[in-house]
């Protein structure tokens, strides 16, 4: 029946439907932890270390684990691995609902590497799949999914938890990754879900590959460390911040992380809108002064917090989708683009993994907030300056 209907739609629109609902699962599962933190410390005894493990390891697997989910991409094809990335979040997600303290981890562990491989695999689609002026549009489609499956994931999990408990609301990301299953099998054929091909080798001579790649690599790899580390850093501190300066309480405070996750839904698909009107460097220098006014504004006007977590969800939905498409369009092939998005998925996911440690540990030190502000602020200007100067000299070259 599925495939019968199918069948009818254009495949560029299936492709298409299927990159959002594969990217519903690939921030969704690891940020469901966040609700029900209280529910597993009180039925497993976890310690806040092993709490923040539990929303850790994810990102360090992007970071570790992303020049092997490059070489799985690579030899086994875009479809068998977006395949392995869904059927491994399917059984992560099992496997952490279905037992104590190993079980919770061993899952972690698997979500985390699984959706490692479709970071890679995903854009790598896009490139292959859609015509250079649709690929700013399908980029913004996947940017726009993530942060929609983090929010709708934050906003069921504890609700569900008290219907039905905490394993049965963890589990309940398992209907999305059925349900992207689903429709890729028909959508790519069920030969090329299940049946690795690798992707030819890299053209060119080694000295063409290296002419401007390396330093476009260097670039971008800054600007993305710059995004990460300040979006995870103001993610993890925000409501403290909120409470602390503003008297918050937690419902309130926690509206500000709410608004932060739900602007970048816009930020992610504006992009491809913005980019029809002007340059994308004009588009990267946009995205990077939006992203100033989070630490710029909670210094000199925290009671306008509101604004400014709106434009900077706007600027971290935006700025991602800026940095892949410029890895996109560089790239002579499906290797090359494997191997770049690798290398600055990898270094800036590290800086991603340390970013909520930094700021909790200036902030001890310091006694205050201005500092830990300063450090994001620096932040961003890399994430400014690196992204805006790497998406000019991509477009100079085409």
């Amino acid at each position: 029946m599925t495939g019968q209907f199918l069948a009818k739609v254009p495949r560029g629109w299936l492709i298409l439907a299927c990159i959002g609902l594969i990217a519903l699962n690939m921030r969704g599962p690891f940020v469901a932890v966040a609700p029900v933190v209280d529910s597993l410390k009180r039925d497993l005894g976890f310690s806040p270390v092993e709490l923040g493990l539990l929303t850790g390891i994810p990102v360090l697997c992007f970071s570790l684990a992303a020049p092997l989910a490059s070489m799985a991409g690579r030899r086994l094809g875009a479809e068998f691995a977006v395949m392995l990335t869904l059927v491994g979040v399917l059984a992560g997600v099992v496997i952490r609902s279905s037992g104590g303290g190993v079980p919770i981890m061993v899952g972690t562990v698997l979500i985390g590497l699984a959706i490692t491989i479709g970071n890679i695999a995903v854009p790598l689609i896009i490139r292959r799949d859609f015509a250079p002026r649709r690929q700013a549009t399908a980029m913004g489609v996947y940017t726009a999914a993530l942060n929609i499956g983090s929010f709708l994931t934050s906003v069921a999990t504890a609700p569900l938890a008290e219907l039905v408990g905490w394993r049965l609301a963890l589990a309940a990301s398992a209907l999305l990754a059925l349900v992207a299953i689903v429709f890729w099998i028909p959508t790519v054929g069920a030969r090329r879900a299940f049946v690795p091909a690798a992707v030819p080798a890299a053209s060119g001579s080694r000295a063409e590959r290296a002419s401007g790649v390396g330093w476009l690599t260097v670039g971008l790899t800054l600007g993305f460390a710059g995004q990460a580390f300040s979006y995870y850093g103001v993610t993890a501190w925000l409501p403290s911040f909120l409470a602390d300066e503003l008297g918050m309480g937690t419902a309130q405070a926690g509206a500000g992380s709410s608004l932060f996750q739900i602007f970048a839904i816009v930020g992610g698909l504006g992009v491809p809108l913005l980019a029809r009107f002007t340059s994308t460097t004009a588009v990267a220098a946009t995205l990077g002064a939006l992203w100033l006014t989070v630490p710029l504004g909670l210094l000199l006007a925290p009671a306008w917090w509101w604004l400014w977590s709106s434009l900077g969800g706007v600027a971290q939905g935006g700025g991602i989708t800026v940095i892949f498409i410029a890895i996109i369009r560089f790239a002579r092939d499906q290797a090359s683009a494997g191997k770049m998005s690798a290398v600055v998925q990898g270094v800036g996911y590290c800086f991603a993994a340390l970013a909520p440690t930094i700021i909790g540990y200036v902030h001890g030190i310091s006694g205050s907030w201005t500092v830990p502000l300063l450090v994001i602020l620096g932040s961003v200007a890399a994430f400014c300056v690196c992204t805006t100067l790497s998406v000019r000299w991509v477009a100079r070259q085409r």
